[in-house]
């Protein structure tokens, strides 16, 4: 295991792998074989079960329950109290230890805050699931998803802004970073600027201006 911080009051069960850098906060628990990459945060009392795949970079805020048979990407955000599920029909007289669904996470996602993600499915790379929404089906990358149960209203940039307005070529613009996106076919949003896989120049990692202060720019 890499240079990590555990509060005190949290429990790592062995084995398991954590990246360096890594910081684990109040009253969490890391279950064995389960797998953090570097520079992650768990927030007060998170639990990652047994054999959950977790990247780097990823964030997961107060009272998150990551279940097995979860595959969370590299620079992930998990909101206050989301939820995630691994049987689609729960029984407490039926045990299905052996069946539990695959839910992936994919690179730069973003969950928000009491959201729930129906098991079984696929997160895309930098969609966004609206706070309280709840996913139920595969989302595409650059998604917004809103609603219970959740529906598509549009694409967001991979700083987290509706993107709007596009022009003769199909193109919009992040008004925050200034990368253009265009669907490059029917319900497939593409960055024109910089590759999905490719890590943001250090210059856009910081954000200096508020949401609601881009809204008022239009």
């Amino acid at each position: 295991m890499g240079d990590f911080f555990k509060h005190e009051s949290a429990y790592v069960d062995e084995p398991c792998a954590i990246g360096e850098g890594t910081k684990i906060w109040h009253f969490c628990h890391v279950q064995s074989g389960a797998k953090i990459g570097k520079n992650c945060i768990l927030g007060q009392n998170v639990n990652i079960a047994n054999d959950v795949v977790i990247g780097s970079n990823v964030k997961i805020q107060n009272n998150v329950a990551v279940y097995t048979g979860t595959v969370i990407e590299d620079d992930v955000f998990l909101g206050p109290s989301c939820v995630l599920t691994n049987v689609t029909n729960p029984r407490s007289q039926i045990k299905r230890h052996s069946l539990y669904e695959k839910t992936l996470i994919r690179r730069g996602a973003s969950i928000g805050a009491n959201a729930t993600i129906v098991c079984g499915i696929t997160i895309g790379r930098y969609a966004f699931i609206a706070a309280g929404a709840v996913a139920v089906k595969d989302v595409p990358d650059y998604a917004m998803i809103v609603g219970v149960p959740g529906r598509f209203t549009g694409w967001v940039s991979r700083h987290g802004h509706c993107l709007q307005h596009p022009d003769k070529d199909g193109i919009m613009t992040c008004p925050e970073s200034g990368y253009r996106y265009r669907e490059i076919e029917p319900g497939i949003l593409r960055c024109i600027d910089l590759d999905e896989e490719a890590p943001l120049p250090a210059e856009l990692t910081i954000g200096t201006v508020t949401y609601d202060e881009f809204k008022k720019r239009g």
